[in-house]
């Protein structure tokens, strides 16, 4: 049985609710934010911090709601990507959905194997960009505040973590730059 690292208590969806699990590598990292749009603690759906293998994160689309550039995984063999896996129960999974604007083409669904703790998970949820900007786009101070946020609050690695900020930092500067020039 896989412990929740947050509670050091097993997930707490009831044993007869179905669940599925989600791998977060974005602003839904941060259980506070998710929990505003699926409208319950999300704390103790926490499963652990996870490794998505053969994927690299980009800021490939605009969100229209954040007006910034926001996360994606993007496919690449020499990469891993480290997030939040969750085990959610499948009642919010339509709110996920909304949230991650698949009804309207934002988003869609991919299957993915993650790593959490010595463990592999398959047939784990996360979400892709459908259309992806031809060059990345800087996130905003809230976007980029929520992501560090899940991210130190979750337990992801302290280099994981560190390439994070600069990564975002260095796209907020490079697009002041670009304004001013």
């Amino acid at each position: 049985m896989t412990v929740n690292w947050y509670t050091n208590l097993p997930p707490q969806a009831t044993a007869t609710e179905p669940t599925f699990y989600y791998f977060a590598y974005g602003s839904c990292m941060c259980p506070v934010d998710l929990q505003r749009t699926l409208g319950e603690s999300t704390h103790r759906y926490v499963v652990g911090s996870a490794i998505l293998e053969g994927y690299r994160l980009g800021f490939n689309r605009r969100s229209r709601r954040r007006n910034c550039g926001v996360l994606d995984v993007v496919p690449d063999c020499r990469s891993t990507v480290e997030g939040v896996l969750y085990q959610l129960p499948w009642r919010l999974s339509d709110r996920l959905d909304e949230r991650e604007e698949v009804p309207t083409g934002g988003y869609r669904q991919e299957s993915v194997t993650v790593c959490c703790g010595d463990r592999p998970y398959a047939d784990v949820r996360t979400y892709v960009v459908v259309n992806k900007l031809p060059q990345e786009l800087a996130p905003n101070d809230w976007y980029f505040d929520v992501v560090m946020r899940g991210a130190t609050t979750c337990g992801l690695s302290e280099e994981y973590c560190w390439r994070l900020f600069h990564r975002m930092y260095h796209l907020q500067q490079q697009q002041r730059t670009n304004l001013c020039a």
